[in-house]
């Protein structure tokens, strides 16, 4: 039974978007959700070792995982883009290479870092009592970054052509087994932290397959053959272009994150668990902003394709206002609860770790609404084919938390990580508004 695809370039934007963006939202909630309940049941089961181990390499995982769905979405910006414009033979043809490509990287990327794994470990402070742990956790999810691309590849087509809600509902099943798995395997298995990393692959395995089986069994818009695979050369240059743009742009935030956490490394357990249950606090409250980046992705794409520059720029103004709403309930949130909320996701009363968890929240909530203009930008830049903008003020970010661990971190310690990301947002965000008074699709 065919099932129809959705356009974003008819109707209000407001409803669109919401719509769009509520199933995207609640699906990534879900994949939060899985780390969430690793680190809970790390933290309670295991004890803080085995949690400060899960946290020195987590946001390394977070590195490869924002590669790869960055890699797929900007594919999936040039889906919606021909899907806009109707042409489906082309759709067809970058979906086809959006695979052929994206596990040609796959594989340079994901065995170059498996067998340089360890040495990794030491670039990042891993503590040597916990280094053994951090490695049996994150080998495992490096090797399962196969399966997060297909899950990825298959939910942004999917996004692309308007469909975001069956992502969502295979992952809410997905999600289930996994909180299953992840006690059978720590638990019963006895298998420790590598045990909640293998609950985490096994689940998205599963969400994987039903993807696959949906797509082949309700959309002929995405059935593929072998001659959809023959790109030319400049179609090829395009799709690379696209999603290795959306590709860097996270893996630049991300490495910037990463460089941090090498910093925080150096500080001690308890800094280490502060900030991995601040990050957790911290991933769920940015959520609805960077859902909403992804929704603008998408919706600019399809109108961008369909000649609609006015319902972008009425997209973007919406978009802001949804983002800047939520921030106000952050900023309550932060300066109200954020200290139980350590407490309860770190399964600790450690007055220091509390501390330094909630301080982390309350300085870096109060300045969100700067990260909502800069995910509404870069994002929508992205789906008009603006790949260079938001690259620079990626990198702007990389270089700016380099520069606190080298300079701020040996003198201010936690304090100089806590104030580096509201001091790099304002510098980052200025090409971006910058660009957005030139872009003939952006400017009035």
């Amino acid at each position: 039974m065919k099932q129809r695809s959705t356009s974003l370039t008819e109707g209000k934007p407001t409803g669109l978007i919401l719509w769009f963006a509520l199933p995207i939202f609640l699906g990534n909630l879900f994949q939060i959700l899985y780390g969430l309940i690793d680190t809970k049941i790390v933290g309670s089961t295991i004890g803080e070792e085995a949690l400060a181990a899960v946290g020195s390499v987590s946001t390394l995982y977070t590195l490869l995982t924002g590669f790869f769905n960055g890699l797929t979405l900007g594919f999936s910006v040039l889906t919606a883009r021909y899907f806009g414009a109707k042409e489906l033979e082309r759709l067809k043809k970058n979906v086809a290479g959006s695979i052929g490509l994206g596990y040609l990287l796959a594989t340079v990327l994901i065995i170059g870092i498996f067998f340089f794994l360890r040495p990794i470990l030491g670039v990042l402070h891993v503590p040597q009592k916990q280094a053994d742990m951090a490695y049996s956790y994150i080998s495992i999810l490096v090797i399962g970054m196969f399966i997060t691309l297909a899950y990825n590849l298959c939910a942004n087509v999917l996004r692309a052509i308007g469909d975001s809600l069956t992502p969502l509902l295979f992952l809410v099943l997905a999600s289930v087994v996994n909180v299953v798995l992840d006690y059978l395997f720590i638990l019963a298995f006895d298998m420790g932290v590598a045990g909640a990393a293998a609950a985490t692959v096994a689940a998205q395995l599963l969400s994987v397959v039903l993807c696959v089986v949906h797509i082949r069994r309700k959309f002929p818009i995405l059935q593929i053959k072998r001659c959809h695979f023959r790109l030319s050369g400049s179609e090829l240059k395009e799709l690379l272009s696209s999603g290795l743009s959306m590709g860097m742009m996270s893996s630049l935030v991300n490495f910037g994150t990463l460089i941090l956490q090498s910093g925080i490394n150096a500080l001690g357990t308890s800094v280490i668990v502060a900030h991995t249950a601040a990050r957790k606090v911290f991933e769920i409250w940015g959520l609805p902003i960077s859902v909403l980046g992804s929704t603008m992705a998408t919706y600019s794409g399809q109108n961008y394709g369909a000649g609609k520059y006015g319902r972008i720029r009425e997209g973007v103004k919406t978009a802001l206002l949804m983002g800047c709403g939520w921030s106000v309930a952050v900023f309550v949130m932060a300066h109200t609860i954020s200290k139980y909320l350590i407490g309860f996701i770190a399964s600790t009363n450690n007055g220091e770790i509390l501390y330094w968890g909630s301080t982390y929240l309350k300085v870096d909530m109060t300045f969100q609404v700067v990260c909502v203009v800069i995910v509404i930008l870069r994002n929508t830049m992205q789906g008009i084919g603006d790949y260079i903008t938001p690259i620079v003020s990626s990198f702007i970010e990389l270089a700016g938390k380099v520069l606190v661990v080298i300079l701020l971190t040996p003198v201010l310690k936690y304090d100089g990580i806590i104030i580096s990301e509201p001091i790099v947002w304002f510098l980052m965000v200025i090409p971006l508004i910058v660009q957005m008074f030139r872009n003939p699709a952006l400017k009035e």
